[in-house]
């Protein structure tokens, strides 16, 4: 299963962050490693690619829904 996801895009998380304010991230850089940041606490993260994928739930909201 291929999951759709881009630049900008809001997604779920398997986990939580520890600051447990939010379970939103934003995708904020791809590539071959992709760069995500909190919506709670603001604090990023980056993963490879395919842990990427294998930890995120869903796309909660795509950044051509929020223009």
């Amino acid at each position: 299963m291929e999951l759709k996801y881009d630049l900008g895009d809001i997604v779920q998380m398997k986990k939580p962050h520890p600051c447990r304010q939010s379970l939103e991230w934003e995708i904020i850089r791809m590539g071959a490693d992709i760069r995500i940041k909190c919506l709670g606490c603001g604090t990023s993260v980056m993963f490879d690619r395919s842990e990427f994928e294998r930890k995120m739930k869903k796309v909660i909201r795509r950044k051509e829904d929020v223009v």
